[in-house]
């Protein structure tokens, strides 16, 4: 699919034969300019909520990343009211005593990212093992639980093929670099294998070639809960090294593999096992073994970022990951205000309650409910349905509420940031729509607010359905955004 637009295309597809026609017409045939077969559905409403565009603006599309403003608003609108209790909103490592020598190592997650960089400056692994390092040499089992949410790592109408990549890494309530993993080939002498650089958590099969001639045509498959690796294809001797990024499918155990890693680096050495704690989805809620103070001689936690820092990162990038953890910490505030005495259930933690809790709090807000369906936080999930006017709704309510400021500021910026940086670029709206985009097998889609020319601000959202493949409606919609933005 295309992803950098011209001004150039923008402005040939808004021709200057539309000039005279209504603006109704004039976007219907800049639409009608997108690839055949592309269905869409746009609404656009001044600062009164008026009507100021509309083409199928209550039939329901694959909103693809759009998804992500519905998940980030509603855990706002939910999240923010009060402080978290720092177990369900921390990373923690504790020892625990075993009857034996050396204590048992237990990580809890809390849906926190845990980065290894180098350079890394707040929510490092090494927060929580620096520590542990300082106290003791010798460890016995490496206990990674993720159990604050139910064993779902992939939500229902995932493409398959996105399992091994970045953008459909298993959810968990452990996270170490995101759940990825860089994959790097670097060329080598025509005839010879590329260079390859992965973590040794998996086992390269590496059966691509360098060439003299020709194009760098390389792929790479892991069938689900493997630990080999093929790599294959060609790679031309000229190319730069080519760049991807892996997913994991038991972050648990990569978190644990990580932290034993970590361990031996400080020379602590671990003499048991790798022990991985899950809860299957019909059981009730997670083991909480860093609650009680006698299972454990020291303990660190490493707390979430602010819920504005996580709508930013999921926002601005289209971070699916993150979306997903955050749906799920969405249910469990949703459950109680005291959740230590509420009832647990297999709903704790889960999907399921992820979304009923979106569903209630859009219901709050006047979003019509024939308007949206999720299956999943992110938008992976080819069973998601939303409607235009039930996306400007929600953008609508978003803005008036105390959050509405940090969470319209998490969103890309046309032609400056995000997954907009190269989009509007030379055009009137550089610098003046802020959108969530979203992009999938035969859906493109953009949501959120722009300025007009006279200085008003419009909300919209588009919706581009049935994109034949290898092609892109992303230059119709937004040349049918400027046109709107010009007219208005």
């Amino acid at each position: 699919m295309f992803t950098r637009l011209l001004p150039l295309a923008l402005i040939a597809l808004a021709a200057p034969a539309l000039a005279e026609a209504p603006l109704q017409q004039r976007i219907e045939d800049t639409l009608a300019k997108a690839p055949a077969g592309t269905r869409f559905g746009l609404l656009v409403v001044d600062d009164q909520g008026h009507e100021v565009v509309a083409v199928d603006p209550d039939k329901r599309f694959i909103p693809a990343s759009n998804t992500k403003l519905f998940t980030t608003a509603a855990a706002l609108e939910v999240m923010s009211q009060d402080q978290p209790d720092p177990r369900f909103a921390s990373t923690g490592l504790a020892l625990v005593p075993n009857g034996r020598k050396a204590p048992d190592l237990l990580l809890t997650g809390g849906g926190v990212n845990l980065s290894t960089a180098p350079d890394c400056k707040q929510r490092c692994l090494s927060q929580l093992v620096d520590p542990i390092a300082a106290r003791t040499r010798k460890v016995g089992d490496l206990i990674a639980d993720d159990t604050l949410f139910a064993d779902q790592r992939w939500s229902p109408g995932m493409s398959w093929n996105n399992i091994q990549t970045d953008s459909g890494t298993a959810t968990s309530a452990l996270i170490v670099d995101d759940n990825e993993l860089p994959l790097v080939v670097t060329p080598g002498t025509a005839g010879s294998a590329p260079t390859v650089t992965v973590s040794p958590y998996y086992t390269l099969r590496n059966e691509a070639m360098t060439v003299a001639e020709g194009e760098t045509r390389l792929a790479y498959e892991r069938a689900p809960n493997s630990f080999e690796l093929r790599l294959y294809g060609t790679i031309r001797a000229d190319a730069k090294p080519w760049r991807e990024l892996l997913g994991i499918d038991d972050p648990a155990h990569y978190a644990a593999w990580s932290l034993r890693r970590a361990l031996e680096a400080r020379q602590v050495k671990v003499t048991g096992r790798l022990v991985v704690r899950h809860r299957p989805v019909a059981e009730g809620g997670p083991t909480l073994a860093l609650s009680p103070a006698k299972t454990q001689t020291f303990a660190v936690l490493v707390p979430a970022p602010p819920l504005e820092e996580e709508a930013a990162i999921i926002n601005k990038p289209s971070q699916n990951l993150h979306a997903e953890v955050l749906l799920r910490r969405l249910g469990i505030a949703w459950a109680s205000r005291d959740i230590f005495d509420a009832p647990r259930s297999a709903q704790f933690g889960s999907l399921e309650a992820g979304l009923a809790a979106e569903r209630a709090v859009f219901n709050t807000a006047g979003i019509p409910r024939a308007g949206y369906d999720f299956s999943d936080g992110s938008g992976m999930s080819t069973y998601n349905r939303v409607s235009p006017r039930a996306a400007v709704a929600l953008l609508r309510w978003a803005s008036g509420r105390p959050w509405g400021a940090a969470w319209r500021a998490s969103l890309p910026v046309g032609g400056t940031d995000g997954t907009l940086g190269r989009r509007f670029k030379g055009t009137a709206l550089e610098g003046k729509l802020w959108a969530k985009t979203g992009t999938l097998n035969a859906t493109n889609a953009l949501s959120g607010y722009f300025v007009a020319a006279s200085g008003r601000e419009f909300t919209f959202s588009i919706f581009a359905n049935d994109v034949p493949d290898g092609t892109s409606a992303l230059a119709a919609m937004d040349a049918a955004l400027i046109l709107i933005a010009a007219g208005n």
